[in-house]
Protein backbone atom coordinates (compact mmCIF):
# COMPACT_ATOMS: atom_id res chain seq x y z
CA UNK A 1 0.00 0.00 0.00
CA UNK A 2 2.55 2.35 0.85
CA UNK A 3 4.45 1.18 -2.34
CA UNK A 4 1.39 3.04 -4.05
CA UNK A 5 1.24 5.92 -2.24
CA UNK A 6 5.18 6.78 -2.77
CA UNK A 7 4.81 5.78 -6.13
CA UNK A 8 1.76 8.45 -6.35
CA UNK A 9 3.85 11.18 -5.01
CA UNK A 10 6.54 10.76 -7.50
CA UNK A 11 4.00 10.92 -10.08
CA UNK A 12 2.97 14.42 -8.46
CA UNK A 13 5.94 15.54 -8.49
CA UNK A 14 6.26 14.52 -12.80
CA UNK A 15 2.93 16.37 -12.89
CA UNK A 16 4.24 19.57 -11.09
CA UNK A 17 7.28 19.47 -13.55
CA UNK A 18 4.85 19.26 -16.75
CA UNK A 19 2.84 22.32 -14.85
CA UNK A 20 5.37 24.49 -13.38
CA UNK A 21 8.46 23.72 -16.45
CA UNK A 22 7.04 22.09 -19.65
CA UNK A 23 4.29 24.39 -19.61
CA UNK A 24 6.43 27.37 -19.45
CA UNK A 25 8.22 26.53 -22.59
CA UNK A 26 5.99 24.92 -24.70
CA UNK A 27 2.22 26.02 -24.41
CA UNK A 28 0.21 23.35 -26.12
CA UNK A 29 -3.03 21.53 -25.37
CA UNK A 30 -0.61 18.30 -26.00
CA UNK A 31 1.27 19.66 -22.21
CA UNK A 32 -2.13 19.81 -20.74
CA UNK A 33 -2.78 16.27 -22.08
CA UNK A 34 0.36 14.68 -20.50
CA UNK A 35 -0.98 17.03 -17.33
CA UNK A 36 -4.39 15.11 -16.99
CA UNK A 37 -2.83 12.07 -17.81
CA UNK A 38 -0.41 12.25 -14.88
CA UNK A 39 -2.81 13.31 -13.03
CA UNK A 40 -5.29 9.92 -13.95
CA UNK A 41 -2.66 7.95 -13.68
CA UNK A 42 -1.34 9.10 -9.83
CA UNK A 43 -5.26 8.54 -8.52
CA UNK A 44 -5.09 5.67 -10.12
CA UNK A 45 -2.44 4.32 -7.69
CA UNK A 46 -4.17 5.72 -4.65
CA UNK A 47 -7.00 3.94 -5.67
CA UNK A 48 -4.99 1.00 -5.87
CA UNK A 49 -3.34 2.01 -2.33
CA UNK A 50 -7.49 1.95 -1.16
CA UNK A 51 -7.79 -1.39 -2.61
CA UNK A 52 -4.78 -3.17 -1.46
CA UNK A 53 -5.87 -1.41 2.29
CA UNK A 54 -9.20 -3.21 1.64
CA UNK A 55 -8.03 -6.16 0.92
CA UNK A 56 -5.72 -6.35 4.02
CA UNK A 57 -8.63 -5.70 6.25
CA UNK A 58 -11.04 -8.20 4.29
CA UNK A 59 -13.50 -6.42 3.03
CA UNK A 60 -12.85 -8.07 -0.50
CA UNK A 61 -10.89 -10.91 -2.03
CA UNK A 62 -9.25 -10.02 -5.02
CA UNK A 63 -8.50 -6.64 -7.50
CA UNK A 64 -10.77 -5.45 -10.48
CA UNK A 65 -8.69 -5.45 -13.33
CA UNK A 66 -9.73 -2.32 -15.52
CA UNK A 67 -8.99 1.33 -13.93
CA UNK A 68 -13.05 1.82 -13.91
CA UNK A 69 -14.02 -1.20 -12.15
CA UNK A 70 -11.43 -0.68 -9.53
CA UNK A 71 -12.33 3.14 -9.10
CA UNK A 72 -16.52 1.35 -8.42
CA UNK A 73 -14.85 -0.69 -6.26
CA UNK A 74 -13.62 1.81 -4.28
CA UNK A 75 -16.37 3.84 -4.17
CA UNK A 76 -19.24 0.44 -3.16
CA UNK A 77 -16.60 -0.37 -0.53
CA UNK A 78 -16.25 3.19 0.80
CA UNK A 79 -19.81 4.59 0.18
CA UNK A 80 -20.11 7.11 3.75
CA UNK A 81 -16.51 8.66 2.98
CA UNK A 82 -17.90 11.96 0.97
CA UNK A 83 -13.96 13.13 1.21
CA UNK A 84 -13.07 10.26 -1.25
CA UNK A 85 -16.40 10.44 -3.13
CA UNK A 86 -15.29 13.87 -4.29
CA UNK A 87 -12.07 12.50 -5.43
CA UNK A 88 -13.48 9.80 -7.27
CA UNK A 89 -15.66 11.96 -8.93
CA UNK A 90 -13.07 14.07 -10.08
CA UNK A 91 -10.93 11.04 -11.54
CA UNK A 92 -14.21 10.09 -13.21
CA UNK A 93 -14.38 13.49 -14.99
CA UNK A 94 -10.98 13.48 -15.83
CA UNK A 95 -11.23 10.10 -17.94
CA UNK A 96 -14.33 10.91 -19.27
CA UNK A 97 -12.44 14.24 -20.76
CA UNK A 98 -9.75 12.39 -22.30
CA UNK A 99 -11.53 10.16 -24.05
CA UNK A 100 -13.82 12.70 -26.12
CA UNK A 101 -12.63 14.87 -28.80
CA UNK A 102 -11.26 18.01 -28.22
CA UNK A 103 -10.31 21.47 -29.83
CA UNK A 104 -7.25 23.69 -29.11
CA UNK A 105 -7.66 27.28 -28.42
CA UNK A 106 -4.46 30.01 -28.23
CA UNK A 107 -1.76 27.54 -28.68
CA UNK A 108 1.33 28.80 -27.82
CA UNK A 109 0.27 31.60 -25.92
CA UNK A 110 -0.39 31.92 -22.52
CA UNK A 111 -4.34 31.32 -22.58
CA UNK A 112 -3.40 27.41 -24.14
CA UNK A 113 -6.41 26.06 -23.71
CA UNK A 114 -8.21 22.44 -24.01
CA UNK A 115 -11.73 22.25 -24.72
CA UNK A 116 -13.91 19.60 -24.74
CA UNK A 117 -17.78 19.59 -25.41
CA UNK A 118 -19.53 17.43 -22.82
CA UNK A 119 -23.75 16.34 -22.84
CA UNK A 120 -24.66 19.52 -21.30
CA UNK A 121 -21.64 22.11 -20.93
CA UNK A 122 -18.53 22.93 -22.10
CA UNK A 123 -14.87 21.77 -20.10
CA UNK A 124 -12.38 24.40 -20.70
CA UNK A 125 -8.59 23.51 -19.02
CA UNK A 126 -6.17 25.85 -18.87
CA UNK A 127 -2.96 26.74 -17.52
CA UNK A 128 -4.73 28.32 -14.31
CA UNK A 129 -7.21 25.55 -14.32
CA UNK A 130 -4.16 22.64 -14.73
CA UNK A 131 -2.48 24.81 -11.33
CA UNK A 132 -5.93 24.07 -9.55
CA UNK A 133 -6.47 20.64 -9.87
CA UNK A 134 -2.78 20.44 -9.19
CA UNK A 135 -3.21 21.54 -5.98
CA UNK A 136 -6.75 19.43 -5.57
CA UNK A 137 -4.34 16.25 -6.64
CA UNK A 138 -1.92 17.29 -3.52
CA UNK A 139 -4.93 17.77 -1.20
CA UNK A 140 -6.32 13.69 -2.43
CA UNK A 141 -2.60 12.43 -1.90
CA UNK A 142 -2.47 14.14 1.87
CA UNK A 143 -5.95 12.56 2.29
CA UNK A 144 -4.99 8.94 1.38
CA UNK A 145 -2.31 9.31 3.65
CA UNK A 146 -4.05 10.30 6.22
CA UNK A 147 -6.71 7.41 6.13
CA UNK A 148 -4.28 4.56 4.69
CA UNK A 149 -1.41 5.45 6.80
CA UNK A 150 -2.30 7.16 9.90
CA UNK A 151 -0.32 10.11 9.21
CA UNK A 152 0.37 12.85 6.55
CA UNK A 153 3.20 12.20 3.94
CA UNK A 154 5.33 14.70 5.50
CA UNK A 155 5.95 12.99 8.84
CA UNK A 156 7.54 9.94 6.98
Amino acid sequence: MNDYLLEARDELKRLEHIIYVSLKYTRTVDVIINALNRMVSCIDLIIDAFLEKAKEDKLIEGLPKSPALRATKVTEIYPEDKELQRYLTFYAFLRNILKLPYTKREEFRRHVTFVVELDHATAEINIDNLMNCEKFMHEFSTYAWTVLVGKSEDDD
